[in-house]
Protein backbone atom coordinates (compact mmCIF):
# COMPACT_ATOMS: atom_id res chain seq x y z
CA UNK A 1 0.00 0.00 0.00
CA UNK A 2 2.74 2.26 0.29
CA UNK A 3 6.30 2.63 -1.80
CA UNK A 4 7.00 3.96 -4.83
CA UNK A 5 10.27 3.25 -6.55
CA UNK A 6 10.91 4.81 -9.87
CA UNK A 7 11.24 2.47 -12.45
CA UNK A 8 13.83 4.19 -14.62
CA UNK A 9 16.52 3.55 -12.22
CA UNK A 10 16.44 -0.35 -12.27
CA UNK A 11 15.28 -0.82 -15.72
CA UNK A 12 18.91 -2.20 -17.12
CA UNK A 13 19.43 -4.10 -14.18
CA UNK A 14 19.15 -8.33 -15.51
CA UNK A 15 16.57 -10.93 -14.37
CA UNK A 16 16.24 -14.28 -14.06
CA UNK A 17 13.95 -16.62 -15.10
CA UNK A 18 12.09 -18.82 -12.20
CA UNK A 19 13.81 -22.06 -12.11
CA UNK A 20 14.02 -23.26 -8.35
CA UNK A 21 12.50 -25.64 -6.29
CA UNK A 22 12.17 -23.12 -3.44
CA UNK A 23 10.56 -19.63 -3.95
CA UNK A 24 12.20 -17.25 -1.82
CA UNK A 25 9.96 -14.45 0.16
CA UNK A 26 11.72 -11.06 0.17
CA UNK A 27 9.37 -8.08 2.57
CA UNK A 28 11.06 -5.46 4.79
CA UNK A 29 10.29 -6.93 7.92
CA UNK A 30 9.82 -3.48 9.31
CA UNK A 31 6.04 -2.29 8.54
CA UNK A 32 3.51 -3.66 11.00
CA UNK A 33 0.86 -5.12 10.83
CA UNK A 34 1.96 -6.44 6.96
CA UNK A 35 5.31 -7.29 7.79
CA UNK A 36 7.57 -7.85 11.06
CA UNK A 37 10.43 -9.52 12.73
CA UNK A 38 8.95 -11.07 16.07
CA UNK A 39 11.00 -11.76 18.92
CA UNK A 40 12.16 -15.24 17.46
CA UNK A 41 13.75 -13.71 15.02
CA UNK A 42 11.22 -14.57 12.05
CA UNK A 43 8.94 -12.97 9.84
CA UNK A 44 5.46 -12.38 10.58
CA UNK A 45 2.16 -10.27 10.51
CA UNK A 46 -0.11 -10.08 7.79
CA UNK A 47 1.25 -10.85 4.72
CA UNK A 48 3.55 -13.68 6.83
CA UNK A 49 0.37 -15.88 7.30
CA UNK A 50 -1.12 -14.98 3.67
CA UNK A 51 2.42 -15.96 2.11
CA UNK A 52 2.38 -19.21 3.78
CA UNK A 53 -1.26 -19.87 2.99
CA UNK A 54 -0.43 -18.80 -1.03
CA UNK A 55 2.64 -20.90 -0.85
CA UNK A 56 0.52 -24.33 0.21
CA UNK A 57 -2.41 -23.55 -2.38
CA UNK A 58 0.15 -22.98 -5.04
CA UNK A 59 1.78 -26.32 -4.09
CA UNK A 60 5.41 -24.16 -3.23
CA UNK A 61 7.97 -24.69 -1.03
CA UNK A 62 8.59 -20.90 0.26
CA UNK A 63 11.27 -19.69 2.65
CA UNK A 64 11.30 -16.02 3.65
CA UNK A 65 14.20 -13.29 3.85
CA UNK A 66 14.45 -9.07 5.16
CA UNK A 67 15.68 -6.53 3.10
CA UNK A 68 15.88 -2.65 3.23
CA UNK A 69 12.88 -0.90 1.16
CA UNK A 70 15.23 1.32 -0.59
CA UNK A 71 17.15 -1.50 -2.27
CA UNK A 72 14.08 -4.23 -2.25
CA UNK A 73 13.57 -3.95 -6.36
CA UNK A 74 17.12 -3.97 -7.30
CA UNK A 75 17.74 -7.40 -5.19
CA UNK A 76 15.10 -8.82 -7.11
CA UNK A 77 15.76 -7.98 -10.11
CA UNK A 78 19.70 -9.23 -9.28
CA UNK A 79 17.98 -13.01 -8.37
CA UNK A 80 18.27 -12.35 -3.86
CA UNK A 81 14.48 -13.58 -3.88
CA UNK A 82 12.08 -14.87 -6.03
CA UNK A 83 8.94 -12.58 -5.17
CA UNK A 84 8.37 -9.62 -3.22
CA UNK A 85 5.68 -9.59 -0.90
CA UNK A 86 6.02 -6.32 1.05
CA UNK A 87 3.16 -3.93 1.47
CA UNK A 88 3.67 -2.58 -2.20
CA UNK A 89 1.70 -0.80 -3.99
CA UNK A 90 0.81 -1.53 -7.41
CA UNK A 91 2.33 1.58 -9.54
CA UNK A 92 2.43 2.40 -13.33
CA UNK A 93 6.38 2.99 -12.50
CA UNK A 94 7.16 -0.16 -11.31
CA UNK A 95 5.33 -1.99 -13.63
CA UNK A 96 7.94 -0.62 -15.77
CA UNK A 97 10.40 -2.74 -14.42
CA UNK A 98 8.11 -5.61 -12.32
CA UNK A 99 5.14 -7.61 -13.09
CA UNK A 100 2.80 -7.47 -10.15
CA UNK A 101 -0.12 -9.90 -9.37
CA UNK A 102 -3.50 -9.12 -8.74
CA UNK A 103 -3.78 -6.92 -5.88
CA UNK A 104 -4.21 -8.42 -2.38
CA UNK A 105 -5.17 -5.73 -0.48
CA UNK A 106 -7.51 -3.36 -2.16
CA UNK A 107 -6.62 0.41 -2.37
CA UNK A 108 -6.46 1.72 0.89
CA UNK A 109 -6.05 5.04 2.89
CA UNK A 110 -3.14 7.08 3.55
CA UNK A 111 -3.18 9.16 6.70
CA UNK A 112 -1.36 12.12 8.42
CA UNK A 113 0.04 11.37 11.88
CA UNK A 114 0.60 14.72 13.98
CA UNK A 115 1.04 16.52 17.04
CA UNK A 116 -2.28 18.03 16.97
CA UNK A 117 -5.40 18.18 15.20
CA UNK A 118 -5.08 22.01 14.44
CA UNK A 119 -1.75 20.98 12.61
CA UNK A 120 -1.54 22.94 9.19
CA UNK A 121 0.39 20.37 6.57
CA UNK A 122 2.00 23.86 4.68
CA UNK A 123 3.74 25.15 7.88
CA UNK A 124 6.71 22.72 7.63
CA UNK A 125 7.90 19.63 6.79
CA UNK A 126 6.19 16.39 6.53
CA UNK A 127 8.12 12.97 6.65
CA UNK A 128 7.33 10.12 4.60
CA UNK A 129 9.25 6.85 3.57
CA UNK A 130 11.74 7.04 1.04
CA UNK A 131 10.36 5.92 -2.28
CA UNK A 132 7.52 5.27 -1.09
CA UNK A 133 4.23 6.39 -3.03
CA UNK A 134 3.25 8.97 -0.18
CA UNK A 135 6.53 10.61 -0.17
CA UNK A 136 5.58 11.55 -4.18
CA UNK A 137 2.10 12.06 -3.07
CA UNK A 138 3.63 14.87 -0.73
CA UNK A 139 6.23 16.40 -3.26
CA UNK A 140 3.32 16.55 -5.80
CA UNK A 141 0.69 18.47 -3.76
CA UNK A 142 2.41 21.75 -2.25
CA UNK A 143 4.13 20.27 1.26
CA UNK A 144 7.79 20.48 1.86
CA UNK A 145 8.88 16.47 1.85
CA UNK A 146 11.46 15.35 4.23
CA UNK A 147 13.04 11.64 3.53
CA UNK A 148 13.75 8.52 5.99
CA UNK A 149 15.01 5.31 5.41
CA UNK A 150 12.70 3.42 7.78
CA UNK A 151 9.05 4.19 8.62
CA UNK A 152 10.17 4.44 12.58
CA UNK A 153 12.79 7.50 11.68
CA UNK A 154 9.57 8.93 9.83
CA UNK A 155 7.38 8.96 13.13
CA UNK A 156 10.39 9.71 15.70
CA UNK A 157 10.79 12.76 13.32
CA UNK A 158 7.41 13.96 14.08
CA UNK A 159 7.87 13.23 17.97
CA UNK A 160 11.35 15.82 18.32
CA UNK A 161 10.24 18.42 15.60
CA UNK A 162 11.92 17.61 12.25
CA UNK A 163 8.44 17.10 10.37
CA UNK A 164 5.12 18.45 11.22
CA UNK A 165 3.35 15.10 10.27
CA UNK A 166 4.24 11.54 8.45
CA UNK A 167 1.69 10.46 5.79
CA UNK A 168 1.92 6.53 5.49
CA UNK A 169 -0.80 3.97 5.20
CA UNK A 170 -3.44 4.57 8.24
CA UNK A 171 -2.80 0.70 9.09
CA UNK A 172 0.37 1.45 10.08
CA UNK A 173 -0.07 4.82 11.17
CA UNK A 174 -3.60 4.48 13.34
CA UNK A 175 -1.95 1.54 16.39
CA UNK A 176 0.83 4.16 17.03
CA UNK A 177 -1.47 6.66 17.71
CA UNK A 178 -3.88 4.70 19.49
CA UNK A 179 -0.55 3.53 21.98
CA UNK A 180 0.55 6.66 22.35
CA UNK A 181 -1.85 7.95 24.92
CA UNK A 182 -2.96 11.15 22.89
CA UNK A 183 0.54 12.10 21.95
CA UNK A 184 -0.21 11.27 18.43
CA UNK A 185 -2.76 11.93 16.52
CA UNK A 186 -4.52 11.05 12.88
CA UNK A 187 -5.79 13.76 11.08
CA UNK A 188 -9.44 13.61 9.75
CA UNK A 189 -8.02 14.48 6.20
CA UNK A 190 -6.98 10.57 4.19
CA UNK A 191 -5.30 10.52 0.69
CA UNK A 192 -6.30 7.06 -1.41
CA UNK A 193 -3.26 6.43 -3.07
CA UNK A 194 -1.72 3.48 -5.49
CA UNK A 195 -3.82 0.52 -7.12
CA UNK A 196 -4.20 -1.43 -4.10
CA UNK A 197 -1.23 -3.89 -3.04
CA UNK A 198 0.17 -6.51 -4.54
CA UNK A 199 3.09 -9.19 -5.17
CA UNK A 200 6.31 -8.26 -7.44
CA UNK A 201 8.22 -10.67 -10.05
CA UNK A 202 10.71 -10.74 -12.13
CA UNK A 203 9.23 -9.85 -15.70
CA UNK A 204 10.69 -13.01 -16.76
CA UNK A 205 8.56 -15.14 -13.88
CA UNK A 206 5.49 -15.20 -15.43
CA UNK A 207 4.81 -18.96 -14.68
CA UNK A 208 5.87 -18.16 -11.15
CA UNK A 209 3.12 -15.41 -11.20
CA UNK A 210 0.57 -17.07 -12.83
CA UNK A 211 0.53 -20.11 -9.65
CA UNK A 212 0.42 -16.87 -7.08
CA UNK A 213 -2.78 -15.21 -9.09
CA UNK A 214 -4.90 -18.16 -9.18
CA UNK A 215 -3.83 -18.83 -4.85
CA UNK A 216 -4.83 -14.88 -4.67
CA UNK A 217 -7.74 -15.68 -6.45
CA UNK A 218 -8.82 -18.63 -4.47
CA UNK A 219 -8.43 -16.80 -1.15
CA UNK A 220 -10.69 -13.76 -2.51
CA UNK A 221 -13.22 -17.03 -3.57
CA UNK A 222 -13.86 -18.72 -0.53
CA UNK A 223 -13.58 -15.89 2.17
CA UNK A 224 -10.12 -16.55 3.78
CA UNK A 225 -8.36 -13.27 2.40
CA UNK A 226 -11.31 -11.01 3.77
CA UNK A 227 -11.10 -12.88 6.71
CA UNK A 228 -7.28 -12.68 7.22
CA UNK A 229 -7.50 -8.55 6.55
CA UNK A 230 -10.08 -8.07 9.18
CA UNK A 231 -7.58 -10.04 12.08
CA UNK A 232 -4.93 -8.33 11.08
CA UNK A 233 -6.43 -5.01 10.16
CA UNK A 234 -9.57 -4.87 12.10
CA UNK A 235 -13.39 -4.93 10.93
CA UNK A 236 -13.60 -1.24 9.53
CA UNK A 237 -10.36 -2.70 6.89
CA UNK A 238 -11.19 -2.78 3.36
CA UNK A 239 -11.61 -6.34 2.23
CA UNK A 240 -12.90 -8.53 -0.78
Amino acid sequence: MKKLLLAATFATLGTTAFAQDVVRLGTEGAYPPYNFVNDKGEVDGFERKMGDELCKRASLNCTWTTNEWDSIIPNLQSGNYDVIIAGMSITPERGEVVDFSQPYIPPASSAYLTLSKDTDLKSGPVAAQTSTIQAAFVAENGMKLVEYATPEETVAAVKNGEAVAVLADKDYLKPIADESGGALVLLDKEEVIGGGVGMAFRKSDAELRGKFDAAIDSMKKDGTLSAMITEFFGPEAKTW
